[in-house]
C-alpha cells in the first residue's frame, strides 16, 4: 500500500468533487464520475449505493483511479490508483453523513436508499503535485 501524505489526504477529504474512475464490467471501458472521499488508516473511502454502476464495476474489477484538486488551488492535485479491498455496509448513513457534514455542514439530506455501502480503496500509486502553471495563472513569473 502506498502512503498518502497529510496534504494529499486533506485534499481528498475537502475537495468538492473527487473524480473516480472504474472499469465497466461489460467491456472494460472507463467510467468516471464525481464522488466525495474520506481517508481512514491510509485507505480512501467512497460512499455509494450498492445499486450503482460503480458498485457493479468494482465488484467485477476492483481497480480504480481517483483525482482531486485542492479546493483553493486547481493546480494542486492528487492522483491515486489502487484497488477496492473491502466493501462495508453504511445503511445507517454514518459515512455518508460524515462526508456531507464536511462539505455541506449538515447530515446528508436524502435519507431513503436501497442499500448504502462504502468502498475501501487501498492506494498503490499516489502522486501529489502542484503545477507551476498556477503561478503563471496568478501573474507570477515562472
Amino acid at each position: 500500500m502506498k502512503h498518502l501524505s497529510d496534504r494529499a489526504a486533506e485534499i481528498l477529504m475537502t475537495s468538492p468533487a473527487v473524480h473516480m474512475a472504474t472499469l465497466m464490467s461489460a467491456n472494460g471501458a472507463p467510467k468516471v464520475e464525481p464522488v466525495w472521499a474520506d481517508v481512514e488508516d491510509g485507505h480512501v473511502l467512497v460512499a455509494t449505493d450498492a445499486g450503482t454502476i460503480k458498485a457493479a464495476n468494482v465488484d467485477a474489477d476492483s481497480r480504480v483511479a481517483l483525482s482531486a484538486t485542492a479546493p483553493d488551488d486547481p493546480y494542486e492535485q492528487v492522483l491515486v490508483r489502487g484497488r477496492v479491498v473491502a466493501i462495508r455496509d453504511d445503511n445507517d448513513l454514518e459515512a455518508l453523513d460524515r462526508l456531507s457534514q464536511r462539505r455541506l455542514g449538515t447530515p446528508f439530506p436524502r435519507r431513503r436508499w436501497g442499500q448504502r455501502i462504502v468502498l475501501v480503496i487501498e492506494p498503490h500509486t499516489v502522486r501529489h503535485y502542484r503545477s507551476p502553471l498556477g503561478d503563471l495563472a496568478r501573474g507570477d513569473e515562472a
